[in-house]
């Protein structure tokens, strides 16, 4: 149990409040960290927290049964690089997933050092860009974040690439690590000063793209049958061309349907619901969470198990805010220790690090100063939980999977994190806590190529490992 080594459930106050266990990550120095995803590439379900390392290090943490260490070696490392965004995906169907690592040394435009498109073979890890006959298609543009997207709904994942001041990215393994961009061919391939990917079947039954930007609409592909997309999010109403989008999040927002919620930088929050189903969603943000900030990137999680979302924004040289979501509304709350005042945050993910059902925040911080990480954990644990990481054919994430959860208390909604937040990925994992429900009736999981399984009265307090319908068998 991380950071619960006393033994015994913590205490149930009145509202969830995060609690500091930042001392079980390993030599946390002082560092310029930027952006994290929740990664397996070691295969079998084994979770990993890769960290974004700029003018330093990139991290990949693994839980020990006692704390994280530090499982980078020197190529993973990649101290000759600036890291700042993450993504990971199965990019060749293996099992196992390869990590996108965005390098920024520009603020926009072209740059000089590449983007990483890291593989582990045979224990050691390898920059699939650096194959000669992928050099020219590595990405030269100030990116930011990534994001992985199952486009042809055969498990065999794409990276996006939100660049700032060049055109989107969708990477491709071809197989035999031929690495292709698919943006132009696609029409995704948008010039923008983009900042966020967020995937997810937010109109679709697929993998739609929601680009954030600042200076200029937000962009969001709706993906279309045979692998193609559509931009819409004018006709959608989610291109806030006001706006400066930062942390981008998918949540709950009831009967089955998901809502959106993007963070601004210095401009309001924007919480859009669905108004017409599949087709586009209405500004409901209340007045409190629409209050502009220096918002880096927003976390959407049950933290507490309560049966309620918590959306966490992570801000930079401003305390951080927390909200529960219950009925139409967002509530605040006091993040307790994750309040940060003096944080110049930039990235956040959440995952269960330690496999005990009570979500981890991790928090990364620099841009304006080096600091250290941070690791979170709520306090109140008295509630139930139950989670399902859906499988592909190949047996990794299913990235951008639905499920939905059926209780007493009604229908809960997760998708499977393809991309989320701001420079991060969160764990490939539907994460449920049961609050005052007696018990789980069933789940539903619907993959990014349509097919679906059902979960009959699951049993709470376990991950659900759910196999892809047409999984090889032997």
């Amino acid at each position: 149990m991380l950071g619960g080594l006393e033994g015994g459930p913590c205490p149930a106050p009145a509202r969830p409040v995060f609690e500091d266990i930042s001392h079980l990550l390993p030599d946390n120095h002082r560092a310029l960290h930027y952006g994290a995803a929740v990664c397996e590439p070691f295969g079998t379900g084994q979770r990993a927290l890769a960290v974004a390392g700029f003018l330093g290090a990139n991290r990949l943490l693994r839980f020990d049964g006692r704390r994280l260490v530090d499982e980078a070696d020197d190529d993973f490392a990649d101290v000759a690089r600036q890291a700042i965004g993450m993504a990971a995906g199965d990019s060749d169907g293996d099992g196992c997933e390869e990590l996108y690592v965005v390098n920024t040394d520009r603020f926009s435009g072209p740059k000089r050092l590449a983007d990483r498109w890291f593989d582990l073979t045979d224990g050691l890890w390898r920059d699939l860009f650096e194959l000669p006959h992928n050099r020219a298609a590595a990405n030269y543009f100030a990116g930011r974040s990534a994001g992985a997207v199952d486009r042809e709904g055969n498990g065999r994942y794409a990276f996006c690439v939100a660049n700032h001041g060049g055109p989107l990215r969708l990477y491709r393994n071809q197989g035999e690590d031929e690495l292709v961009d698919l943006g132009p061919s696609l029409g995704l391939a948008r010039v923008a000063q983009a900042r966020t990917v967020l995937v997810g079947p937010l109109l679709s039954a697929g993998s739609d793209l929601l680009i954030g930007t600042e200076n200029g609409p937000n962009l969001l592909f709706v993906a279309e049958p045979g692998g193609g997309y559509r931009e819409v999010a004018s006709i959608a109403g989610v291109a806030d061309p006001r706006g400066a989008c930062r942390g981008g999040a998918a949540f709950d927002a009831g009967a089955g349907a998901l809502g959106i919620v993007l963070a601004g930088w210095q401009t309001p929050n924007r919480c859009f619901v669905p108004e017409l189903p599949g087709v586009n969603f209405r500004d409901r943000t209340p007045l409190d969470l629409g209050a502009p900030g220096r918002v880096r990137t927003a976390v959407v999680a049950d933290f507490d198990n309560d049966g309620h979302e918590e959306l966490f924004l992570n801000r930079l040289g401003e305390p951080n805010r927390l909200f529960r979501r219950h009925g139409d509304g967002w509530h605040e709350l006091s993040p307790g220790a994750a309040l940060l005042p003096g944080g110049f945050g930039t990235g956040a993910v959440v995952a269960d690090i330690d496999g005990d059902g009570c979500l981890e925040l991790l928090v990364c911080h620099g841009e304006e100063e080096p600091q250290p990480l941070a690791l979170f954990r709520a306090r109140r644990r008295e509630h139930g939980w139950i989670r399902f990481a859906p499988r592909t054919r190949a047996g990794a994430p299913a990235r951008g999977a639905l499920v939905q959860l059926f209780t007493d208390e009604g229908v809960m909604t997760r998708v499977v994190c393809g991309g989320s937040g701001y420079l991060c990925q969160q764990e490939p994992v539907a994460h449920f806590g049961l609050g005052t429900a007696r018990a789980a009736k069933a789940a539903q999981v619907r993959w990014p190529d349509g097919c679906t399984a059902l979960i009959p009265w699951p049993e709470a307090g376990r991950e659900h490992a759910v196999r892809h319908p047409f999984a090889a068998t032997g």
